[in-house]
């Protein structure tokens, strides 16, 4: 068999060149997946883990025993040292190809996925200044910092179009954020103040941060190496990610005294709980207990 250009030649493709039934089999998962609406990077995680299952077996996930299954995620796990990412993305896509293919009690015997509880990393409000100082060309600090002014996900700031950004009311409209859902949220009075000279400077068509194609948006992979290449200019040592950005934004206006359900609210969080992590993080001075009727007559 050729093999195709390195680049371009994926580990499910290679799957589907290589296991009797998996391109059939994989085509019916994808559609399944992409009628369910899970998200892209999701579909993308479960098919590389899936892919990578079937080309060590030899066979269709389906055609493979739960026992040695396990095995394989035991030595995965153990001896190749995968991450716990990893882990968890091959239980979970295995999970889902099992039901599809009527093997619900292969799915319910897949192992447990403990929830470790972490705290994010979050930039100090001097390291954050730091950090936006650090690009060179102006449409990355742009970049960099419009994504910590609004909390926004990568994804997000990446399919950000001109037209989102409301300069009048001060918003920006996020569509089709995480869950598929749209929300609005706080466009900062400093980018909104530098917004139409970026936009003279750079010249998008449709899209704020555009790629090298006009009217198309940057890559992620493009936007990674933005915020890779800032770091290496600063004296941040913490692991430090896009992501990063938006766990900095919400921590910084808790600590600025903004309430939780307000920060929910520009998160885009479903539940309050998801939130509540920054309260852990937050430095917040707390006040002494007192009695409301004090404060009423102004009585300390």
């Amino acid at each position: 068999m050729s093999f195709k250009r390195k680049e371009y030649y994926t580990i499910v493709d290679q799957a589907k060149d290589n296991v009797p039934g998996f391109r059939d089999a994989f085509a019916k998962f994808i559609e399944r997946v992409t009628i369910d609406q899970n998200s892209k990077s999701m579909i993308t995680n479960y098919s590389r883990s899936i892919a990578l299952v079937a080309l060590h077996f030899g066979r269709v996930p389906h055609a493979i025993s739960v026992d040695e299954i396990n095995s394989y995620l035991y030595r995965m796990s153990v001896h190749e040292k995968q991450s716990a990412s990893y882990f968890k993305q091959a239980v979970f896509g295995l999970r889902h190809w099992f039901r599809l293919f009527g093997l619900e009690d292969h799915a319910l015997k897949m192992p447990m996925i403990k929830n470790i509880e972490t705290l994010p990393v979050v930039l100090s409000k001097e390291e954050c200044r730091e950090l936006f100082k650090a690009p060179r060309l102006l449409k990355h600090k742009f970049l960099l910092a419009l994504a910590y002014s609004a909390g926004l996900r990568m994804n997000e700031v990446r399919i950000l179009k001109i037209a989102d950004i409301d300069l009048d009311r001060k918003q920006i409209h996020v569509r089709q954020g995480k869950g598929k859902k749209d929300r609005y949220v706080i466009l900062s009075n400093l980018i909104a103040s530098k917004f139409l000279f970026y936009l003279d400077a750079l010249k998008p068509t449709v899209y704020v941060f555009e790629g090298q194609t006009p009217g198309e948006p940057m890559g992620e992979r493009s936007v990674q190496y933005v915020i890779n290449e800032a770091l290496q200019k600063t004296n941040i040592k913490k692991a430090v990610s896009m992501h990063t950005l938006r766990h900095s934004f919400a921590t910084h206006l808790l600590e600025d005294g903004v309430d939780l359900h307000s920060i929910q609210r520009l998160l885009g969080h479903t539940r309050i709980e998801t939130t509540l992590v920054y309260i852990h993080i937050a430095q917040i001075k707390t006040k002494l207990a007192h009695s409301p009727l004090d404060t009423l007559y102004n009585l300390k």
